[in-house]
């Protein structure tokens, strides 16, 4: 069973949206194995988002990430990668195809409702940066 983050981000939070996300995630067949809410601090949110250090939208992003608590959850199941990221769609909500997370949810590129790891290394990364590992369960 492959392992994926997901972040539900401050506009989707604010937007009482998580729900609706966690559902949608979970009806594809993925299963929640850890599930936090937190406000991310600056710090954190610069490891996470260490691939973008040197773009000019870096430190806008590392404000949004910030700004509100978000939910922080690992979903396990064959191929939790790619599912999810198929669910999400395309980073910006207007090239995303009808139906995913990010053109149903997402406000703009940056405001894009949700996260997702885009390959298993980053998620074990990712993972690893929000979640101990007697955090996450086997069920």
């Amino acid at each position: 069973m492959e392992r994926s983050l997901v972040l539900i981000k401050p506009n989707a939070m604010k937007r009482q949206l998580a729900g609706t996300i966690l559902s949608r995630l979970e009806a594809q067949g993925l299963k929640i194995v850890a599930l936090r809410m937190r406000h991310i601090n600056k710090a954190l949110a610069r490891r996470h988002y260490t691939a973008h250090k040197s773009k000019p939208f870096f430190k806008d992003l590392i404000d949004y990430i910030t700004s509100s608590p978000i939910v922080a959850v690992v979903f396990a199941g064959d191929g939790a990668v790619e599912a999810i990221r198929r669910i999400m769609g395309d980073t910006n909500p207007v090239k995303a195809k009808p139906g995913t997370l990010r053109h149903d949810f997402g406000l703009d590129i940056q405001q894009n409702a949700v996260h997702g790891s885009d390959s298993s290394e980053s998620a074990e990364k990712e993972i690893k940066l929000f979640f101990r590992k007697d955090e996450l369960f086997d069920y």
